[in-house]
């Protein structure tokens, strides 16, 4: 039998601002939001629509302890111009003992989950 991954389910105090955060960092869209758990789905159309997971943010009482056991990892274009842009939309940098020496950047975003911003994929030289 096939197995897929449907949902990364993120729990939050507040559902509906972690999932506008992360509808603005991915440009994805809100598919469902009702009392307490918004989804998040690629936009309709796009290459990911129907492959990637979808996001689901779930309302809990607990606040976010430790660092995360799971987390997502992002290619952007430009590291450093989506980072500005991320920490322009309410995310911020993390330490999480990372080091100095990687290609990656460690972020959170406004509820404190660890994220990475990971460096382009290198171009493939023609020849």
């Amino acid at each position: 039998m096939p197995l897929r991954i449907q949902c990364v389910c993120v729990d939050t105090a507040d559902p509906a601002r972690l999932a506008s955060f992360w509808q603005s960092a991915l440009g994805w869209r809100r598919t469902l939001e009702q009392d307490g758990e918004v989804v998040l789905e690629p936009p309709e159309g796009s290459a990911e629509d129907g492959v990637a997971p979808d996001l689901l943010f779930l309302r809990v009482t607990e606040r976010k302890a430790g660092k995360n056991r799971l987390h997502l990892d992002l290619r952007p274009q430009d590291q450093a111009a989506e980072v500005a842009r991320l920490e322009g939309l309410g995310a911020s940098r993390a330490d999480v003992g990372q080091g100095t020496d990687v290609s990656w950047v460690v972020m959170a975003d406004p509820d404190g989950n660890e994220f990475c911003v990971l460096k382009p994929l290198a171009q493939a030289r023609p020849g």
